[in-house]
Order: C-alpha cells, then structure tokens, then sequence
C-alpha cells in the first residue's frame, strides 16, 4: 500500500508543477477580453485541445479531468467520498424540489458526485429511500414531508444542508486519515460560522439555529447558537474565543471577505501535505488545489464577460497552492 502512494504522490506532485499560480492568474487577466482569456488558459493546459461552449463547460471539463487523474492513481475512489458529498446533496435539494413541484430535471444535477442523480430523483419521487445511501435517507424523507406540507423550501434546504455537514464531518472522522478528518472538521466548522452570522442578521430565532448547525469538535455549538440568536457583537466574543478569532476583522468588514479567508485557510491547511509521501493525503490536496484553481478561473472569466475592472476581480481571488 505504501509503494501504491508513493508512486502515486510522485505523480501528482508532477501534476502540481502544471497548476496555475499567481504570475498565471495575472496574465490571463491582463488580457483585454474573454476570448484572449480562453486562450492563455488552452495554452496552459485547459480543456482538450477543442473549444468549448461556454465556460462552465470547460471548467466542468476541468473537474472531470481532476478525477479521473485520481481514479487512474487508486483503486478505492471511496476515499474521496467526503469531497463529493456537497454534490451529493445538492441534487437531493433539486430532487426533493422537482418532485413536489413537478418540473423538469433537466440541468439540475450536478454530475460529479458518489450517487447518480437520477437514482435520487428516482428514490424521492417513489419514496424508496432506501435506494439511496444510508447518509440521505432521512434527510431526504424529512424535506419532502416538509415541502409537501408546508411548501417552506427554506425549511428544506435547512435539513438538507446540515445532513450534508453530518455526513462530510463522519466520513471525515471514518477515513483514517488525519488531512482528511481535519478538512472535514474544518469544512463544517466555517460552514457553521457563516450560516449563524447569515441567520443573526436575519433576526433568525434559537429554534431556528439549533436546527441550522451542525455540530463539530472545533466549535461548541450551544454558546455559538445562543451568541447568533442574540447579535453579531456576541458572534465575535465568542469566535476570539476559539481557533477561528481571525474570522472576526473579516466579517466586519462582510461576508464576502470572510468566505474569501475561509477559502484561504483551507489551502494554508492542504499546503502541509506536500512533503507527505506515504498516504493519500497530496492526491486529496491536489484535488482541493484543482477546486480552488477553477474557481479562481471561474472568477477571473466572469470578470471578463461582464468588463469589470481587473482591481476588482483581483481582490476576490483566493491564494494559491502553488
């Protein structure tokens, strides 16, 4: 097993070397249009050689790329179960809502993730939960029973997002691997923080929290859904209190800053995997670095299409991992 993952860090550390950096990002965005854009990105490496339709096809290319690199290094995919389970989730949102509103499917899912969206639908709209895993069952049952009764898509999205953040932070403590438990801790940790600071601002009651948040070891729950129910001055008091205090001077200045910083502690934290040779821990940081580098592709091509200013795209790019 440990000749299997060296050799397979030796081949994604080859990888890496072909992941954008900042000097790439500024080139691409002191092209003058989007087309020029596109074409420094195929010249380092993007898409197939062929051009593509619009952008979320060839970043949706892009991600597809990232796992069958993966795929083609282990033999048990399973292990990055937990970076898919979002995925997962999210065509169980759109399945529940389609179902109970009765419309076309079409473009809804997304395709990358541990369960076909169509067995999804499928399970929602006969109600064969059990055709769906374990993990989903419940909350799928329990959001359609909420849609159909009440009609409340907030309500459903709330039991839908923390079935997510359950099953991301188990898989995380059942993988054995340390970068990966962390990552998952550190997921719903800042997940948590966001939805309590969204939900304070919305004047949002202690009942309503308590159903938000999902529980993790980084954060106590109860003292940060007691400090969201009352205002955001009491949110701060209680994050200097833990590992995330650096949050604080982000939020104050808005959420968008704060989702940026959350971003980039999550690369802080994968860039320690590098001179680790002997677990699977580099190939689930490349595949983190190779989520992050699209979405900073994302970014700086929407900047393109809408002619904003190069200053303003640049402060809503992430660091890099490399």
């Amino acid at each position: 097993m440990a000749e299997q993952y060296t050799y397979a860090v030796a081949r994604i550390h080859a990888k890496e070397m072909t992941l954008l950096d900042r000097q790439d990002m500024e080139q691409v965005l002191a092209c003058d249009n989007y087309d020029e854009a596109l074409k420094i990105l195929y010249d380092k490496g993007f898409g197939d050689g062929e051009a593509f339709l619009s952008s979320e096809e060839l970043l949706s290319y892009e991600t597809q790329k990232t796992w069958n690199v993966i795929s083609e290094l282990v033999d048990d995919m399973s292990l990055f179960d937990v970076f898919l389970y979002a995925n997962d989730f999210h065509n169980l949102k759109a399945a529940v809502k389609s179902v109970v509103t009765n419309s076309d499917i079409d473009g809804l899912f997304i395709r990358n993730a541990t369960v076909e969206p169509e067995k999804i639908y499928e399970a929602v709209k006969n109600r064969e939960f059990n055709e769906i895993p374990k993990h989903m069952r419940e909350a799928a049952e329990n959001s359609l029973k909420v849609l159909l009764k009440t009609g409340d898509g907030q309500e459903c999205d709330i039991i839908i997002d923390k079935a997510s953040l359950e099953a991301i932070r188990d898989a995380g403590r059942k993988s054995g691997n340390k970068m990966i438990d962390g990552y998952s801790e550190l997921m719903v940790a800042l997940s948590d923080i966001k939805a309590a600071v969204r939900a304070c601002k919305l004047n949002k009651s202690l009942e309503f929290l308590k159903r938000l948040l999902a529980k993790c070891d980084t954060l106590d729950i109860d003292l940060l859904t007691n400090a969201a129910s009352k205002n955001i001055d009491d949110i701060y008091e209680y994050l200097y209190l833990t590992k995330y205090s650096g949050a604080v001077e982000k939020l104050k200045i808005s959420m968008s800053e704060f989702e940026k910083w959350c971003d980039n502690l999550i690369i802080d934290y994968i860039k320690e995997q590098k001179s680790n040779h002997f677990s699977i821990a580099p190939l689930a940081a490349y595949i983190l670095a190779r989520e992050n580098e699209i979405k900073a592709v994302r970014i700086v091509l929407s900047g393109k299409q809408n002619n904003l200013d190069n200053s303003a795209v640049r402060e809503r790019l992430r660091d890099f991992y490399v």
